[in-house]
């Protein structure tokens, strides 16, 4: 997983509420396009018509945001389905943040597997971000320093949780994060081999 420290760009503005995955990527694309390649189709059914044409409102269809590494999304997004196929999508599409009033539980976690940074912020504050990032003037998101440079110059902070900040600084997902307790976990073995030496009697055995 890359790590992710400061993310600089444009920002897309989809501010729909409760924008589910179903929405962000159709379950039949997941079993027939890789991964690296489902970005293309993020957001299908909002970007492209009946006939398959581009809908030139959509940001994403939009050359000034073709390649924004923030989104800005609505309340409860992600929510749904639990598919991490979701995010997938949008880090195939170049999406490394996305600023949200809340997200979707699971979304929110999966987020945190895969590289990208989510932040909660009020709609006020969002709002006020928009009015700055709509004509493409570039964002910029510290992680370390957990602020949004705004355009004019002002910082705006934001909360994330001290262990999952510290994962994305090294571009850890929760597999990777609990290897690096790998001696810690091999003491405890031990010792509760020496304690309950019956627990482990299938272990031995296989």
């Amino acid at each position: 997983m890359d790590k992710v420290r400061i993310i600089e760009g444009c920002v897309a503005n989809l501010r729909r509420d409760n924008l589910d995955t179903d929405t962000i990527i159709r379950i039949e694309r997941l079993s027939a396009i890789e991964r690296s390649q489902l970005g293309q189709y993020a957001f299908e059914a909002l970007r492209y018509g009946k006939d398959g044409e581009a809908d030139p409102s959509f940001p994403y269809n939009q050359p000034m945001f073709a390649q924004a590494p923030i989104l800005m999304a609505g309340k409860n997004f992600g929510c749904g389905s639990s598919r991490e196929g979701a995010v997938w999508s949008l880090v195939s599409l170049g999406v490394r943040c996305i600023i949200a009033p809340s997200f979707g539980e699971i979304f929110h976690n999966n987020c945190f597997q895969n590289g990208v940074l989510p932040i909660v912020l009020p709609e006020g504050t969002i709002t006020s971000i928009d009015l700055q990032t709509s004509q493409g003037h570039a964002l910029t998101v510290n992680l370390e320093t957990q602020q949004i440079l705004l355009p004019d110059g002002h910082a705006i902070g934001f909360e994330i949780d001290a262990r999952r900040r510290d994962a994305l600084l090294e571009g850890r997902d929760d597999i990777e994060q609990t290897l690096t307790q790998d001696a810690e976990i091999c003491a405890w073995q031990a010792q509760d081999r020496q304690a309950r030496p019956w627990v482990w009697l299938h272990i031995a055995n296989n």
